[in-house]
């Protein structure tokens, strides 16, 4: 019996835009684009829903140390509500449980709703969620019937637009911070309107400072060749882009790289003194690193010290 080859893993650090395809869940389009790369280590910031699709950030290699300041990041989707249905998951992929008529719904109901989830507020996520009570997801006990309590969470609503109004179907652009679930407010939106909705199809934007404008498809990362894929791959520092930055001389880079804390008084310049943590620089960049050559790590500022939260190990 043949046995296939044995795949050849590699160190790869930085960061890839997919746009992941509907019916695809977020793990699998990772692997997927692993075996491409070869890329030992990797992740995917912010999990979309098989239903979904867009805008999804992986990160390779060292890039995994630095993905939660993504993962914590506002995000932008254009969603698809279907108005007058309402189903079990609050998407797709639930059985409908009821059906209402839609006649009273006009362009103005639905742009006078919108205006009233905008701020600050509390949000119950769904019954089908992948949050955890008691050691089982929510979509766990979901599944086995069992109604177990889901608290409110704090989330803030930027923006919400009204890009399409075509009854039974709206669609709209919602800027929102991290934590909230699109299912939830297109169920929510259904019940002020008071004819119930669901969400019928969702496309990621945005993530932080990513957009779709950069984002890869498999197909295109597929058909291209290795030195191409990797020029598609951003450096690991993008994910840090909201810091202040700390630059280090190489003599106090190589001792920092160590993981050795550093007297404040040693950092050639800190961007903003105010703040905390810092995005650490060697300014020129150390000659013996191969990536990501003047990016060092995350540290934070405090008691007279610079001290390592996260390092980036060179290869």
């Amino acid at each position: 019996m043949k046995t296939s080859p044995t795949r050849s893993w590699r160190r790869i650090d930085g960061v890839l835009l997919l746009d992941k395809p509907v019916g695809m869940s977020s793990n699998a389009a990772l692997q997927k684009a692993r075996r491409l790369f070869q890329a030992e280590k990797g992740g995917h910031m912010g999990t979309l829903d098989p239903f979904a699709s867009g805008l999804l950030p992986l990160c390779f290699g060292e890039a995994t140390k630095f993905s939660r300041f993504v993962l914590d990041a506002d995000k932008t989707y254009r969603a698809t509500l279907r108005l007058g249905v309402t189903t079990a998951t609050g998407d797709p992929e639930g059985d409908v449980i009821e059906t209402r008529e839609i006649t009273q719904v006009d362009r103005f109901a639905v742009e006078t709703a919108l205006a009233r989830f905008h701020g600050i507020q509390q949000q119950i996520p769904p019954r089908h969620a992948a949050l955890k009570y008691q050691g089982r997801t929510y979509y766990e006990y979901a599944r086995a019937g069992i109604e177990i309590p889901r608290e409110a969470r704090a989330i803030e609503i930027h923006a919400l637009r009204l890009i399409d109004f075509a009854p039974p179907v709206v669609v709209i652009d919602a800027h929102v911070s991290k934590g909230t679930y699109i299912r939830t407010l297109a169920e929510d939106l259904g019940a002020v309107l008071g004819c119930g909705a669901h969400l019928a199809a969702l496309r990621r934007l945005q993530s932080g400072p990513f957009s779709m404008a950069t984002a890869h498809t498999l197909e295109m990362l597929e058909a291209a060749s290795d030195t191409e894929r990797m020029a598609n791959l951003l450096p690991t520092e993008t994910l840090i882009q909201p810091l202040p930055r700390a630059d280090l001389d190489p003599a106090a880079a190589v001792r920092f790289s160590q993981g050795q804390r550093l007297a404040l008084r040693d950092v050639a310049a800190l961007s903003a003194p105010d703040q905390t943590v810092y995005a650490v620089f060697s300014f020129p960049p150390l000659p013996q690193r191969e990536s990501d050559a003047n990016f060092l790590g995350v540290a934070e500022a405090r008691d007279g010290a610079l001290r390592p939260l996260r390092l980036v190990v060179s290869p």
